[in-house]
């Protein structure tokens, strides 16, 4: 569910919070995002730009992002033009998914310069553009558009901006009953074709009177998406029937338009989430959807409405793009384990009716005088078995009776020394495989700054070559940085989210007295409460977070162990990550994410 123009006009009206404020610091976390960090009204914010072509959006944040060691280009430029400048203004052209951020910043000689950040909210389209006004000259965007690419809108160094293709609808804040009933119920003039590279491909012309009253709403009013339009349509009392003419429908629809319309030209609506009962998909508006059957959670803002939306599906979608070929090559290695462990398991299952081979050899030892050579099998009596029955024994007719009975002598000493080297090779398979399951859950749960130290351990331990160009030089003492939970007794909990986070919280940060947690017998994190005294809360607390950020993420009564990190140890040689404990307790759990975002977090 993308952002229409009604919930940016609620946005922007929530961010003029920000006007007056000073820009302290920019950041670029990823290749689509901006954070500005602000100083207004005695607060400090943070106001998330993301270009994201699946999820672009706006809104103040709460959450922490990594930022990579080397600022981009953009993120450079942004910092030169930006950074200690004043936000004079926060608009929106019209009702457009377009933000305007006015900006006045000295320059390096003590003029005053006035620059405009322009954020584009146009799914696969979206751009963050830093513009002149006073020549309309961009002066870079976050991502370019060349001629190559569009000959309507250039967005490069120098080339003069562009506004996107006007859609030529009417603006809801000011219509008037009568107007609004003519718009519904009359055709709009046909408007001349544009080269606009915005647009979708052309569709077979659809006659007016065939549009539902949804597709007139969204057709004629600007900022209306396919779900306000349902939503009003939904309200009207007594119901549009076929029996209605276009003006009685139209006049019936007029209320509830009104009524949204009224209502959202005074404060920001009412910013919820629903989630529905049949699909479970979950839809954001400003206004509450009655149209739809499901849970609504409301919220008090606009910008936590849609970061509750969002969540981290963006950068869940920009860690599944960098760790694809990671997850490919993890998979493909636990399946050549899976499938050697099924080998050395019908070699083991061979090897356990090694006895037989002696068995064997003995009764034709014990047989030789009736062997004669060349005969392909023979009949003897079974002196181990209680019931002295014949068994047949085949024989190569091209070995002598004594070669037949050393033949099986040797196979069954080759098959009882192979069942030693078949059952270390197994543990060492099953020690693979479960190392690999941990890469996976870690993979599954990464944030973009996890990545690196997965990719890095992993050549470290051979399983993949280094092609970067630069020579990596790893710190002596460099520390990896560990999300650190508060619990709701204000006492800290530390979550590893990959092995070299795990090795370092518990063989190095955490001390004796601390409790360790780990799901049971299920890859996931190490997590630490760092204090001596806590009480059953912070238990719980520290065994969802445990639950949560494991394989059974999904499952109920998923099964924590706690015990105290002097009992937790790593066995010499053993793989990262891998621990060994005892004096153990056992807790069962069911993960509650929504538990679990209400904890305070920071990154240590």
């Amino acid at each position: 569910m993308s952002l229409d123009g009604l919930v940016v006009h609620s946005l922007v009206q929530e961010l003029q919070a920000c006007v007056g404020g000073r820009i302290n610091k920019v950041h670029m976390p990823s290749g689509n995002d901006i954070i500005l960090q602000l100083r207004a009204q005695g607060s400090n914010l943070k106001l998330l730009l993301s270009a994201n072509p699946t999820y672009p959006r706006v809104h103040l944040t709460e959450k922490s992002y990594s930022n990579p060691l080397d600022a981009p280009m953009f993120c450079m430029l942004l910092r030169k033009h930006c950074e200690s400048g004043i936000i004079e203004s926060i608009t929106q052209p019209g009702l457009e998914r377009v933000i305007h951020i006015g900006l006045r910043q000295r320059d390096e000689l003590g003029d005053v310069s006035i620059k405009t950040i322009i954020i584009e909210i146009m799914g696969r389209h979206s751009n963050i553009i830093l513009l002149d006004p006073s020549t309309d000259t961009i002066i870079d965007g976050i991502h370019h558009v060349t001629p190559a690419i569009s000959s309507y809108r250039i967005i490069m160094p120098g080339s003069r901006y562009t506004a996107p293709p006007k859609q030529h609808k009417e603006q809801p804040f000011h219509i008037e009953r009568d107007s609004f009933i003519e718009l519904m119920t009359q055709a709009p003039p046909v408007q001349p074709e544009q080269d606009d590279p915005f647009k979708a491909p052309a569709k077979p012309a659809q006659l007016w009177d065939d549009l539902t009253w949804e597709q007139r709403l969204v057709a004629r009013f600007s900022g209306f998406s396919p779900l306000i339009a349902k939503e009003i349509v939904y309200r009207t009392q007594p119901k549009i029937t076929v029996a209605h003419t276009p003006v009685e429908s139209a006049s019936r629809l007029w209320e509830p338009f009104f009524s949204i319309i009224n209502q959202l030209r005074s404060d920001c609506g009412a910013p919820n989430i629903c989630e529905q009962e049949e699909t479970g998909k979950a839809y954001f508006s400003v206004i509450k959807l009655t149209h739809l059957q499901g849970e609504i959670q409301y919220y008090d803002t606009v910008s936590q409405c849609l970061e509750a939306f969002y969540g981290d599906k963006a950068e869940r979608d920009t860690v599944k793009q960098r760790v694809s070929d990671l997850l490919k090559f993890l998979q493909n290695e636990r399946n050549k384990n899976a499938k050697k462990l099924e080998k050395l398991q019908e070699t083991l299952n061979e090897a356990q009716d090694s006895d037989k081979l002696r068995i064997l050899g003995d009764l034709l030892t014990a047989s030789m005088h009736q062997i004669q050579k060349g005969t392909s099998a023979i009949d003897v009596i079974n002196y181990y078995d209680e019931e002295q029955r014949m068994i047949t024994i085949p024989l190569d007719p091209l070995l002598t009776p004594s070669e037949n009975a050393q033949r099986y002598f040797k196979k069954y000493t080759k098959s009882k020394n192979s069942l030693i080297a078949v059952k270390v090779q197994m543990e060492q398979t099953h020690e693979e495989i479960l190392y690999l399951d941990s890469l996976l859950q870690q993979l599954g749960t990464a944030s973009l700054s996890d990545i690196a130290e997965i990719r890095d351990e992993l050549i470290e331990q051979g399983y993949i070559r280094d092609r970067s160009k630069k020579t990596r030089k790893k710190k002596q003492n460099q520390r990896p940085l560990l999300s650190c939970f508060t619990s709701s007794e204000g006492i800290p909990i530390y979550v590893g989210k990959n092995n070299t986070q795990n090795e370092y919280l518990t063989n190095r940060l955490a001390q004796s007295a601390d409790t360790w947690l780990h799901t049971k017998d299920i890859p996931g994190s190490h997590v630490v409460i760092r204090s001596i005294q806590f009480g059953d809360a912070t238990l719980h607390e520290a065994a969802q977070l445990a639950a949560y950020f494991s394989q059974a993420k999904a499952s109920s009564q998923v099964p924590v162990d706690y015990t105290m990190i002097k009992h937790v140890r790593k066995p010499s040689g053993a793989k990262p990550g891998f621990v060994i404990y005892d004096h153990q307790k056992t807790l069962f759990i069911t993960p509650d994410a929504d538990g679990i975002k209400q904890l305070p977090v920071s990154i240590k």
